[in-house]
């Protein structure tokens, strides 16, 4: 493992390298590179270590400009490890660029499928061997990174010392259909309470939707903005922040050119900047295999989508009848095309959509036998990750204790971090 160093007001930072196999299952075959970022305050050098697992997929971890929220918590009891799963950041990143060389369609899917939760645990397994000397560690872990936890109490609880859970409980045995057929009904839930609050927003949106039919209007990224495409800001419903942010996106969007209505160059700014994939492409090509456990998704929220009268594809925004509603955490294959980040990999993504044999990410009858203390924060109202699937799978993991609470959305780690992380500490060692 090669390891540099450098210091941020009172705390080391490490840097770290590390090769290991790109599939698990071949350790003497082709290897990637790993990087983590180590934080050690000033004094606790002896202190366990604590592994951030980012949420995503396709996230690479924190870079935190100030010590501040979470982090600043974690450090007054733990060395940070701040890792960047494999295919993000500096782990040999996975993109248009680098999936593409390895290949055709089949090339790129074969590579892909290797970048999966049960991968990054093999990957923090000979990170913890290298850097914790194979004691046993702590984890902590938001949305994506929850599954990622899960999978490690499964696969390899004897590396862990304690385990952290965010807003990320996963479906242990549910189909990607069984998923999203939640995430539509808890995202048209909050699209109601977000046009209760805001309703001349509704009329814009329709407006809006009905004029990307009939005008070429260009993304900053130079391709032409759909309705269908429009609707994907509503991701940020999930968000605590995210009523307002969408109102403030929707509050002006025309101006008028010459006698023709067009839409101004900061609303196309701002409808780019939440509906590219541009910086992180992982997320929408694995977005669905990360449920995929022992059958294909073929694309399920898109099959999905019809049962939502809201929120189909095909709903027309002129028909005043029907609600017309933002779509949430759902990745489509006709994004794919009209995302320019994206279409390089949607033919691999389509072979990822049809793959029948991803193994199973979860073991139950480990997780019923299981001796790690666990926390886990569960947000009643979480659009992203249901609160059904959270319950039972809190109830299926032996010792865990679950915090419910309706205080957050899907991005409290964000807002109020050090709170949640302290209450979690307390509820595991209690």
């Amino acid at each position: 493992m090669d390891t540099s160093r450098y210091r941020i007001d009172g705390h080391d930072v490490y840097e770290h390298r590390l090769a290991v196999p790109l599939d698990p299952a071949a350790p003497a075959g082709e290897t990637i590179q790993l990087f983590a970022r180590e934080i050690v305050r000033d004094g606790g050098a002896e202190r366990p270590h604590l592994v951030w697992f980012q949420g995503g997929p396709g996230s690479r971890g924190d870079r935190p400009a100030r010590i501040t929220g979470w982090v600043d918590r974690a450090l007054e009891d733990y060395r940070v490890v701040l890792l960047d799963q494999r295919g993000t950041g500096h782990s040999s990143p996975a993109d248009a660029v680098t999936v593409t060389a390895r290949g055709d369609a089949a090339a790129q899917a074969d590579y892909l499928a290797h970048f999966r939760a049960d991968a990054i645990v093999a990957d923090a397994e000979a990170l913890r061997r290298e850097l914790a000397g194979g004691r046993p560690w702590s984890v902590l872990g938001q949305s994506f990174g929850g599954f990622v936890i899960t999978a490690y109490l499964s696969r390899a609880p004897e590396g862990l010392r304690e385990a952290f859970v965010v807003a990320g409980l996963p479906g242990l045995t549910a189909t990607a259909e069984e998923v999203y057929r939640l995430t539509y009904a808890k995202t048209a839930r909050r699209n109601h309470q977000y046009f209760a609050r805001y309703p001349d927003d509704q009329a814009r949106l329709r407006e809006v939707a009905q004029h990307l039919a009939g005008t070429e209007e260009l993304l900053p990224t130079g391709e032409r903005l759909s309705a269908r495409r429009l609707r994907q800001i509503g991701i940020r419903l999930g968000a605590d922040l995210g009523f307002d942010a969408l109102h403030y996106v929707l509050e002006e969007p025309f101006v008028s050119v010459g006698g023709a209505r067009r839409l101004t160059r900061s609303f196309l700014a701002d409808v780019g900047a939440l509906v590219s994939y541009a910086g992180n492409p992982l997320y929408a090509v694995l977005h669905e295999a990360i449920y995929a456990q022992g059958s294909a998704t073929h694309w399920a929220a898109e099959r999905v989508r019809g049962e939502f009268a809201s929120m189909a594809e095909d709903a027309d925004p002129a028909w005043p009848a029907t609600p017309y509603y933002l779509t949430g955490e759902h990745i489509y294959p006709w994004q794919l095309r009209e995302d320019p980040a994206l279409r390089p990999l949607a033919d691999a993504a389509d072979l990822l959509a049809a793959k029948e044999d991803f193994p199973a990410l979860y073991d139950p009858k480990v997780l019923a036998a299981n001796t790690v203390p666990v926390a886990a924060a569960i947000y009643v109202d979480d659009m992203f990750v249901p609160l059904e699937l959270s319950l039972a799978t809190a109830r299926a993991i032996k010792g865990l204790r679950p915090w419910i609470t309706n205080d957050y959305q899907h991005d409290g780690i964000r807002t109020d971090g050090e709170h949640i992380l302290d209450r979690l500490i307390t509820i595991a060692r209690r």
